[in-house]
């Protein structure tokens, strides 16, 4: 397979910061209570991967080894911030459902472990394909999740109901959240196991 569509597809398949590498499990269980929760979260994270990786493999050279975490930190928080500003201004439903989590990106070792691990090595082409393929991984895994969740505790599918009544409740509580979190990652296992 071609080394560009490896690195593009490896953090979408082979090693999913979700589902494979069990990455970010925090913002994974408190925002997936609907599709466009997890949606709206993977997407603004794919964001702040995609920059970061970017501008850490630009800067890697300049960056002194002692204070390149602090360094790394401080690029992700500026992308953290245009990210927040920018759901604020343009989706504030979204912005007031997903709450403090938009901030905690900066925090998200997604994010920094891919900054550490991969953009300060690599070049800036492929550190951007390295943000796109992680951040999609972390995006079909939230959605994933966000709809079995939606779907299963309120009858609902990206916010339109199609049952009467509610749902199954205990699904869009935390109890939920790590059973669906658990049989998700059970069948990508199972499917792991199939294939080899």
């Amino acid at each position: 397979m071609n080394s560009k569509l490896r690195i593009l597809t490896n953090g979408i398949i082979k090693e999913n910061p979700v589902l494979i590498l069990v990455l970010g499990t925090c913002p994974t269980l408190a925002v997936t209570t609907s599709a466009i929760n997890g949606l709206g979260m993977g997407l603004a994270t794919t964001f702040v991967l995609v920059m970061s990786n970017m501008l850490i493999s630009m800067l890697k050279k300049v960056i002194p080894d002692t204070v390149r975490i602090p360094c790394y930190i401080l690029v992700i928080a500026t992308f953290v911030s245009i990210v927040d500003l920018l759901i604020q201004g343009f989706v504030p439903a979204l912005a007031s459902s997903l709450g403090i989590f938009i901030p905690l990106i900066v925090v998200n070792c997604i994010v920094l472990g891919r900054a550490e691990a991969f953009a300060s090595k690599n070049s800036i082409f492929n550190s951007m394909l390295d943000g796109i393929g992680m951040g999609l991984g972390f995006t079909l895994a939230l959605f994933i999740i966000g709809v079995c969740r939606e779907l299963l505790g309120s009858g609902a599918f990206l916010g339109h109901k199609f049952i009467q009544g509610d749902g199954i409740l205990v699904f869009i509580l935390p109890p939920g959240a790590f059973f669906i979190f658990g049989f998700v990652i059970a069948i990508v296992k199972w499917i792991q196991n199939v294939k080899n």
